[in-house]
């Protein structure tokens, strides 16, 4: 366009586009669309034809004070008339974009604060990293410890490392309780013929589970003839089972014990018997 000219701004050097129209405002006023310095437009026109041969030094020219010859072109969208209170801008010098508005009101020491956030990101990724293999580990730990019966049961080789791991824990390993899987397969209450008010019980409990099983405590009911309740009596397995048995190892998997126990009834005066196994 012929009625285009260039100004420089003094404080970056940054050459503009401008239009007469937009000289005319503020009375040459103008703001810096880079560096935000107001200087004055018409002062600071320059032209960036090439000197005619013999013109340089009439006109003054220098071709380093003008800058190289790749310049930022700023064209009048960047250049704005110098604020004036109750002024209007020129029609033809449109406001800066809002992103150069917006970076421009960010504080300078503000404006690279991504990379110190991106630092504290790597060194959170990093503690990360440690945390939540730790956490798996003892997460892990703990989960053994409260299941340990039920591993060592279902998985033997197990067991010498879930010892050690008691030990350290302060804990044992015991036979699981499943009542489920054990069952009377017989029992029977006799009168002793040689002791007048003693009778004896006998009775088999099967463990059907695959793996040993703690001993269960068994209730004893003595009924009359209308199969009311006389007297009703719980023995634990340090009762019923004799003092040569491993209690703590349980009944094996798939297999039966026998029990017999002789009861002093002569204070009482029963026509029947049951017997239920549970654990307490």
């Amino acid at each position: 366009m012929l009625d285009e000219k260039y100004t420089r701004c003094p404080g970056c050097r940054t050459i503009f586009r401008v239009t007469p129209p937009q000289l005319a405002a503020r009375a040459g006023q103008v703001r810096c669309g880079h560096c935000q310095l107001i200087f004055d437009g018409p002062g600071n026109l320059i032209s960036l034809a090439p000197p005619k041969p013999g013109e340089e030094a009439d006109r003054g020219y220098d071709e380093a004070a003008l800058g190289p010859p790749t310049i930022t072109l700023r064209n009048a969208t960047a250049l704005t008339p110098a604020p004036d209170e109750g002024a209007t801008v020129a029609p033809d010098a449109v406001p800066a974009a809002p992103a150069q508005e917006a970076v421009a009101q960010i504080p300078y020491e503000e404006r690279f604060a991504w990379a110190s956030r991106k630092k504290a990101a790597r060194n959170w990724n990093a503690l990360y990293a440690v945390a939540i293999p730790l956490l798996l580990l003892l997460l892990g730990a703990q989960a053994t410890v409260h299941y340990r019966d039920a591993i060592a049961a279902r998985w033997p080789s197990t067991r010498t490392a879930l010892t050690h791991l008691c030990r350290v824990a302060g804990c044992a390993i015991r036979p699981l309780t499943d009542v489920g899987a054990l069952s009377i397969d017989a029992s029977d209450l006799q009168a002793d013929p040689a002791h007048r008010g003693l009778l004896i019980l006998t009775a088999t409990i099967r463990n059907r589970a695959a793996w040993p099983l703690a001993y269960p405590a068994l209730e004893l009911t003595l009924t009359d003839a209308q199969d009311q309740v006389v007297v009703r009596r719980a023995l634990s397995p340090v009762e019923y089972a004799g003092g040569t048995v491993d209690l703590a190892a349980g009944i094996a998997a798939n297999s039966e014990i026998g029990v017999k126990l002789f009861i002093d009834a002569s204070a009482t005066n029963q026509a029947g018997y049951r017997l239920y196994l549970f654990y307490p």
